[in-house]
């Protein structure tokens, strides 16, 4: 045993010296110099390619030689790099067009003082082929410093296979080492990156944008140093909603060895840094990650002088154009390098009609700078201001990428004074936003967070006001807590419509996984009407969160048998419900299959009912990137006056769903003014009509057309067929900005942004002498996407831009006849024909403001039409369109 023992013993120490004169990392051997060719490009292109990138490369020699070595381990080394004979090329050579460097020296595009930094020799200490520090000069530009790095970053390896985590000039990083024969692949796992900046993206999938990225390194190894290392990093972004808008970034390395000579010797010294002090005391370990380069544009305009440019794009009449979203965004990149005084001096000088826009841009922008400005320059004391108040409170609401700096100003603002009743409402509501969108990034439990959820989860139970109820309930809504769930059970049972319908339309926005067993049965005793009678549109509402939630058998058998027990309108529309999930081929659709297997349930009885009501979903587009639905539910009185309509649009991406539109338009108590007889559990209604609008996920404040008798017979005689705005102004939707950090020292800059200018309204017109009355959504809006990657490296700028813009308008009229039994209702969903245009330019300039641009559009019409909706409406419209003939 003891000899087994020993020979165990001297096998390993053997394997232990040969691992050891083999090394883990290249050795450079004392007294020779290695002479390197070295060679680095970047292009930017559009992300599926195209004719000929924009960029540059940039080629020279490097010499390496061995400084010093620790005499106890040969894997411990400081080396000495010298860049000379740099040179700078375009990386498409076109025949056509001369290229704004050709003819160009390295000295007249550096200039002398940046070529003479990048020349000075720097050194790098290599242990066990891993970096330890980069000795460089702090004086050099952060530019030249940064390009060091990335030819460091090829003398950075190791000889074994194996997953190790390195710094290098791309940050500290997760790389994949796989050795083969005299070859090493590196790849750096660059999601797993953490580099010093950090950029932003939307907070939601179907508007955001995708990123893919790789970077590898082949290594050929001969006699254990370094014969060439090829490198090659690629960084794609599109947006998931367009995929043709995207841009890519290319980087290519190639360090090659071309021969060795007589070198100097080895210095002396105890460790490195007593070496790095002999040879020259002004070099410094600066860090071997990539320093932070403030990019300075000479000539630039001012915030000011931007906004002159563009005051006449952002006026009221310009939002249904192209060029308002497209100023909008060009806006919001100038206010996010201002200062609070720029910003201030562009809100008083904008005039009276373009001032909502400025606050538009000024509030999207997310800076501490343009916060403070909206924050002294908006006065809630100020009834009269309501307009931008408003207009600032959705624009938060909407914030691509709010901070808690943001809900704490909003939070302030609640407590303080406001003179606008309307106002106060909005402020907390969009906070029940702002606390959604700051929990999705993890922050619930930040301090101001944990303060607003503890206000409005409290909200309900503290007050007896009905509107400051809906208010707190609202809130809830839009922050979709789930500690909201029982609060929002109880009011789905409360003694008021407005509570229920607000409490069961917000269960239905909770995923399934949330959805209990309490919650299904006191959604189902709303339904049934178990503990009391409620109004027909909160038993829709309860319908739907049934029929959504993963209903069982047993459920969808109850609700098919209540079919011919309803309303006579009700049992119409859960008729056309059912019908709708079927065809559609919802979720529930299966099990409402093996439901009406039972005949009991599945008769002619049951599924003969008539009436105007109905419900219908289809598709307004589908396409590899994103499908985008509609569906239309109209529920009506047994007199034959609207009772509830309720639009909503879905945009999908992958598993990602997007409420991007929802607008419902209720009415109650108008049976008198056609001397009707109210529905059950409707007879002591208040007249009352109004509107809903949730838009991008977020939901408004409700506006109202009447409410009360009076208010209604002052609006019957005054009514004059204009809509009523819902919501108008610019929302930025898309919003991604990074900095990407190449491992050749270069920086590339990728900022994506989607800008949407809209105006909703809504109508309710009601004639008694024609016994007709028409509701209306107008939808009307324009779309712009662009993404800009460049790469800036001060004495020469490439960049490419893609984009894509469209201008729509959607109008959904809904008109009854109620001359005679049964009434007639005809539905509209009308879309104009529209334009939809791509762009590309690809572009390269120089500090002198010499540049050369490349630019590419297309443009599509895509032909208006109506959506199509089931049978009996084509059949309705007719004989309505034929009686008002």
């Amino acid at each position: 045993m003891l000899a087994r023992f020993v020979f165990l013993l001297c096998a390993a120490s053997c394997l232990s010296a040969a691992a050891q004169a083999a090394g883990v990392g290249p050795r450079l051997n004392n007294n020779q110099l290695y002479k390197f060719s070295y060679t680095t490009e970047v292009r930017v292109d559009r992300a599926r390619g195209s004719q000929g990138s924009a960029g540059y490369r940039l080629s020279s020699d490097v010499d390496v030689h061995l400084v010093w070595r620790d005499p106890s381990n040969k894997d411990d080394q400081l080396i000495q790099l010298a860049i000379s004979n740099v040179r700078v090329e375009h990386v498409s050579k076109s025949s056509n067009k001369k290229s704004i460097i050709e003819g160009s020296t390295a000295e007249s595009l550096f200039g002398n003082k940046k070529l003479s930094a990048l020349t000075k020799p720097f050194m790098v200490h290599l242990k066990n082929g891993k970096t330890k520090a980069f000795y460089s000069y702090w004086a050099e530009p952060d530019t030249i410093k940064n390009l060091k790095r990335g030819v460091a970053s090829l003398m950075q390896v190791q000889l074994h296979s194996g997953k190790v985590i390195e710094n290098d000039v791309s940050g500290r990083c997760t790389i994949q080492y796989k050795a083969e024969k005299n070859q090493v692949t590196r790849t750096k796992i660059l999601d797993m990156c953490k580099t010093p900046e950090t950029g932003f993206t939307t907070h939601s999938k179907v508007l955001g944008v995708s990123k893919k990225a790789s970077s590898v390194t082949v290594f050929t190894i001969e006699d254990g140093f370094l014969r060439s290392a090829v490198a090659e990093e690629t960084h794609g972004l599109t947006v998931n909603a367009h995929k043709s808008t995207g841009a890519k970034v290319v980087s290519r390395q190639t360090l090659t060895l071309v021969g060795t000579e007589g070198g100097p010797l080895e210095a002396a010294g105890k460790d490195v840094t007593s070496v790095v002090k002999t040879i020259d005391a002004k070099l410094a370990a600066v860090g071997i990650i990539a320093e932070k380069v403030k990019s300075q544009c000479k000539g630039c305009p001012t915030l000011f002088q931007h906004w002159q440019s563009l005051q006449k794009l952002l006026e009221p009449n310009s939002l249904s154009k192209v060029s308002a979203p497209r100023s909008f965004l060009a806006l919001i990149q100038s206010i996010r390098k201002a200062s609070k005084d720029e910003i201030l001096k562009v809100l008083k000088s904008a005039s009276k009609t373009s001032l909502p826009q400025v606050v538009d841009a000024v509030t999207s922008s997310q800076t501490h700078a343009s916060l403070d400005a909206m924050l002294e320059f908006l006065n809630f004391t100020d009834a009269k201001a309501f307009v931008l108040q408003e207009r600032f409170l959705y624009a938060c609401g909407f914030a691509s990428h709010p901070n808690e700096r943001m809900l704490k100003a909003l939070l302030d603002i609640s407590k303080g004074k406001i003179a606008n009743n309307d106002i106060k409402e909005s402020v907390v509501i969009i906070m029940g936003a702002l606390v959604h969108k700051l929990c999705q990034k993890g922050g619930c439990n930040l301090p101001t967070v944990v303060e607003v959820k503890n206000m409005i989860l409290k909200g309900p139970e503290s007050t007896q006001e009905e509107s400051l109820v809906q208010m707190y309930l609202l809130a809830l809504k839009n922050s979709m807590l789930p500690e909201a769930i029982p609060i929002f059970l109880k009011y789905a049972e409360a003694d008021l419509g407005s509570y229920n319908t607000i409490a069961l339309t917000a269960l239905q926005r909770y995923d399934n996984s949330l959805m209990t067993e309490e919650v299904k049965h006191t959604v189902n005793r709303v339904f049934h009407q178990n503990r009391r009678i409620y109004e027909k549109n909160v038993r829709a509402a309860a319908a739907d969160v049934i029929l959504s939630g993963n209903p069982s058998i047993m459920e969808v058998k109850n609700l098919l048998l209540s079919i011919g027990h309803l309303p006579h309108e009700m049992n119409k529309y859960m008729l056309s419900k059912i019908q709708d999930i079927l065809r559609f081929q919802m979720p529930a659709s299966k099990t409402i299959h093996q439901a009406m297997k039972d005949m009991i349930v599945n008769n002619y009885d049951r599924f003969s009912k008539v009436g105007s009501s109905s419900s219908f979903s289809g598709f307004m587009a589908r396409s590899a990137d994103v499908t985008s639905t509609y569906s239309l539910d109209i529920l009506y009185s047994g007199s034959g006056i609207l009772r509830r309509s309720n639009m909503n649009m879905f945009g999908a991406s992958g598993e990602a769903v997007l409420h991007g539109l929802q607008v419902a338009i209720e009415a109650q108590g108008l049976e008198t003014l056609i001397a009707a007889t109210p529905d059950e559990g409707e007879e002591n209604l208040e007249s009352f009509a109004g509107m809903s609008a949730l838009l991008f996920d977020v939901q408004l404040r409700p506006v109202n057309f009447f409410k009360g008798y009076s208010d209604l017979m002052s609006k019957m005689f005054s009514m004059s067929g204009d809509p009523l705005s819902v919501v108008k102004g610019l929302l930025l939707l898309t919003d991604h900005s990074e900095v990407i950090q190449l491992q050749s020292g270069l920086k590339a800059s990728a900022e994506f942004q989607g800008g949407l200018s809209i105006d909703i309204s809504g109508g309710m017109e009601v004639s008694l002498w024609y016994r007709e009355s028409k509701t209306s959504v107008n939808n009307r809006g324009a779309l712009v996407v662009s993404g800009n990657v460049t790469v800036d490296m001060d004495f020469l700028k490439t960049g490419v831009e893609v984009s894509f813009d469209t201008e729509a308008s959607l109008d959904f009229i809904t008109t009854v006849q109620f001359s005679e039994y049964p009434f007639l209702v005809c539905i509209q969903m009308d879309k104009a024909t529209f334009p939809i245009s791509e762009h590309l330019t690809k572009y390269d300039s120089l500090p002198s403001g010499k540049n050369a641009l490349s630019e590419r559009s297309k443009k599509l019409i895509v032909p208006g039409s109506e959506f199509p909706l089931h049978q009996e409406n084509s059949n309705m419209c007719k004989k309505v369109f034929d009686s008002s003939w």
